[in-house]
């Protein structure tokens, strides 16, 4: 049954066809989350972007991509994204268990270079044929290389849409235009958040934003105008009105492995900001299945409270 907030949220999208439409409403009304408006997608591109080992290793079943496919479902996850890769490797298999999202650009760590450029790896076509609700898409706002990523992000969203895909944003600041700590700084993070959704994202993917702030004169506006930088919540929020006024899906990335603790906290803090979800990788699947399991089951009655 489709929910109220659900179709508040659809109406956020009133342009898209309705086969966008559809798609959205199967990530929303899906899992254990069905029906709150709020997400929790299991992303598991990380074996290309910062190798096998160093994804998998501590946790070996993760080396084979059904187990991805079997923890998303069985957590209760809206949605599993992966490159074409391991999508191919069980999407017959689990076809119609739960939404997918085929990542269609990817960047490896074999070269250390300071302005990244991903390599389109996958196709709008190969979306289709397996099966999947949405397209995702990198891109590196800060990289010398961030125009050629817009212009492609554009042409791939609109032909993605055309088809009736939902289109999820991957939108990273990271490049020669800022320092490591300006990557997750709160005016970049919402800078990063608003370019994606300028360019036709209907959810954008961002990292948690730090109270740093790295332009300056993004500082000043923010002290002219007294944004907030304190709580973790009081910038999430500002993140998701930086993405029209909440008037476009923003969840936020889980990063590097950490304590369950501090995960959960990020967590209610992306709740109380107005967030609507999370995507949690390397904190799910580099745990034995049955903890990730309980891991995000926390999550989850902490999006549902």
């Amino acid at each position: 049954m489709m929910t109220k907030r659900v179709r508040e949220i659809l109406g956020y999208y009133a342009s898209e066809n309705p086969g966008v439409l559809t798609n959205l409403a199967r990530f929303l009304n899906h899992g254990r989350l069905a029906g709150t408006g709020h997400l929790v997608i299991l992303p598991v591109d990380q074996g290309f972007e910062h190798g096998p080992a160093r994804s998998f290793a501590v946790n070996p079943p993760a080396y084979n991509p059904q187990y991805h496919f079997e923890l998303a479902r069985d957590a209760g996850c809206n949605g599993y994204a992966a490159p074409l890769g391991f999508l191919e490797a069980g999407a017959a298999e689990y076809a119609g268990e739960l939404p997918l999202i085929l990542k269609l650009n990817n960047h490896d760590v074999l070269l250390d270079e300071r302005d990244p450029m991903p390599a389109v790896t996958g196709s709008v076509k190969d979306a289709l044929r397996l099966g999947c609700a949405a397209v995702g898409f990198t891109i590196y706002p800060g990289s010398t290389a961030r125009q050629q990523m817009y212009q492609q992000l554009q042409e791939i969203a609109a032909e993605a849409k055309e088809h009736g895909l939902a289109v999820v944003v991957w939108s990273y600041p990271r490049g020669s235009g800022l320092s490591k700590e300006g990557e997750t700084a709160l005016d970049v993070v919402a800078y990063a958040a608003q370019i994606a959704a300028q360019l036709g994202a209907n959810i954008v993917k961002v990292k948690l934003p730090s109270a740093h702030l790295e332009q300056p004169e993004a500082r000043k506006a923010y002290e002219a105008a007294g944004v907030a930088l304190e709580p973790l919540s009081a910038r999430v929020a500002h993140v998701v009105q930086s993405c029209f006024d909440g008037r476009r899906i923003v969840i936020f990335s889980g990063g590097p492995k950490e304590e369950d603790k501090a995960l959960l906290e990020e967590v209610a803090a992306i709740r109380a900001g107005g967030g609507y979800g999370s995507i949690i990788g390397r904190n799910s699947f580099q745990r034995p299945k049955p903890d990730a399991i309980a891991l995000l089951s926390q999550i989850m009655k902490i999006y549902a409270s």
